[in-house]
C-alpha cells in the first residue's frame, strides 16, 4: 500500500486516473482502501495540485461507485458459488452476509448510507449482499448514489481542511475509524429502539 500512495504523489497530476483504477481494483476484494484514496485526493487537492480539486473528487466518487457495481454484480451472478474460494469465505464470511441481509429489510436505505461510514470490510458486504439477494438494480444505484456521495463528500471536506496537517490525520485515521465504527453500532441500536417503540405503539 506504502508503493501505490508514493506513486500517486510522485505523480500528482495524474493522481486522479490512479486513485480511480485503484478504486475500481478494490471492487474486485483487493485490499484497497477507499478512505485511504478520498483522505489521499483530498490532501493533493490542498497541498499539491489545487487546480485538480474536482477531478480528484470525482476520481474517487466515480471510482466508488463503480467499484460498488462491480461488487453487486459478482454477488449477483456468482451468488454462494463465491464460498468455493478459501480467500472469499475469510473476508466475508456467510454469517455477517445474514447480518447484513437483516439490516437491509429493517432498515432499507439507511443501512447503505450508515454502512457506507464503516471501515474493516463492512461496505463490500454490503454490495455483495444487495446483489445475491437480487436487489434491483436500479433502486441499488440510486440509493448507493446518494449514500457515496455524501460519505465522500463528507470524508473529501474533513481530509480537505486538515490536509495542511496531513502527517497528524494519517496518524489519527485508524482512531478516526474506530469510532466511526462505533458511532455505527450505536446508530443501529438507537434504529432497533426507534422500531420496537414504534411497533409496541402499534400494538398498544
Amino acid at each position: 500500500m506504502s508503493y501505490i500512495i508514493n506513486f500517486i504523489f510522485e505523480n500528482a497530476n495524474h493522481a486522479h486516473w490512479i486513485i480511480f483504477s485503484a478504486l475500481i481494483l478494490a471492487g474486485f476484494n483487493l485490499p484497497i482502501s477507499e478512505d485511504l484514496m478520498i483522505i489521499i485526493s483530498a490532501i493533493l487537492a490542498a497541498n499539491v495540485v489545487p487546480q485538480n480539486i474536482f477531478l480528484l473528487f470525482g476520481a474517487v466518487f466515480l471510482g466508488a461507485y463503480m467499484s460498488d457495481w462491480i461488487v453487486y454484480w459478482i454477488g449477483r451472478l456468482f451468488g454462494i458459488k463465491l464460498w468455493k474460494f478459501k480467500w472469499f469465505k475469510k473476508t466475508i464470511p456467510k454469517r455477517k452476509l445474514a447480518k447484513v441481509k437483516l439490516f437491509y429489510k429493517k432498515y432499507g436505505f439507511f443501512t447503505l448510507l450508515v454502512g457506507r461510514f464503516i471501515p474493516f470490510g463492512v461496505r463490500n458486504c454490503l454490495f455483495l449482499t444487495a446483489g445475491m439477494t437480487r436487489m434491483n438494480f436500479t433502486k441499488f444505484a440510486i440509493s448507493d448514489g446518494i449514500a457515496c456521495l455524501i460519505s465522500n463528500s463528507v470524508l473529501f471536506s474533513i481530509a480537505y481542511s486538515l490536509g495542511k496537517n496531513h502527517t497528524a490525520l494519517f496518524t489519527y485515521l485508524k482512531k478516526v475509524n474506530i469510532l466511526i465504527f462505533l458511532l455505527f453500532i450505536f446508530t443501529i441500536i438507537g434504529f432497533i429502539w426507534y422500531y420496537k417503540k414504534k411497533k409496541h405503539k402499534q400494538k398498544t
